[in-house]
């Protein structure tokens, strides 16, 4: 239905996006790949993905074609609805999803939170042959947020994982390094949820 949004963020978390376009702000469930592609923007060109679901209308978006096409062949698979696509693909990015399938790796997969033994091979067997079909392209940026503590918290906690649990791995996570950006700090306490 969408093929893409173009407008400017009035709100950015690692997790979503609020674009404004035509006078009207669209809430868009994004990926940390793409958080990562668009902070740095006010102005911002995400290809869409439109759920319809009995009780709600979602739009998922990403920087580029080639993250929307692995979302779509994510979410076809049996067992791996919106938020586990997006899920796993915040916590490595297409390429790197794109060598684990075709490398066969359930057990990177299985790190993944709700992916199971039984999933990560189901997605290996359904995708590994449709996964280098997938043109190479890319593109997209955008914006800012709070405290890069308070960020990766709501990202952890939006994307399932108790809080309480999600502020003592993100603490740590901080106090080794200080320096490390919101997207960072997610990556690696996904390692260890």
């Amino acid at each position: 239905m969408f093929e893409y949004l173009k407008g400017r963020i009035t709100d950015l978390t690692p997790t979503y996006a609020v674009v404004e376009a035509g006078e009207i702000g669209y809430h868009i469930h994004i990926s940390l790949h793409t958080y990562t592609r668009i902070k740095d923007t006010g102005e911002v060109l995400l290809y869409i993905h439109h759920v319809i679901r009995e009780d709600a209308h979602l739009l998922f978006g990403f920087s580029d074609r080639t993250e929307r096409e692995l979302f779509r062949q994510l979410v076809s698979v049996s067992g791996i609805g919106a938020n586990t696509a997006r899920l796993i693909l915040s916590s490595m990015s297409p390429e790197d999803l794109r060598q684990t399938i075709v490398t066969e790796n359930v057990a990177l997969l299985q790190g993944i939170k709700g992916i199971g033994t039984k999933t990560a091979q189901r997605v290996i067997v359904d995708l590994r042959d449709k996964v280098g079909k997938i043109p190479e392209n890319g593109e997209i940026l955008q914006i800012q947020g709070n405290s890069v503590l308070e960020e990766s918290l709501s990202a952890l906690v939006t994307l399932g994982f108790p809080r309480a649990r999600v502020r003592k791995v993100v603490e740590k996570i901080v106090a080794g390094d200080p320096s490390k950006a919101v997207e960072e700090i997610v990556k690696e306490a996904l390692k260890v949820l």
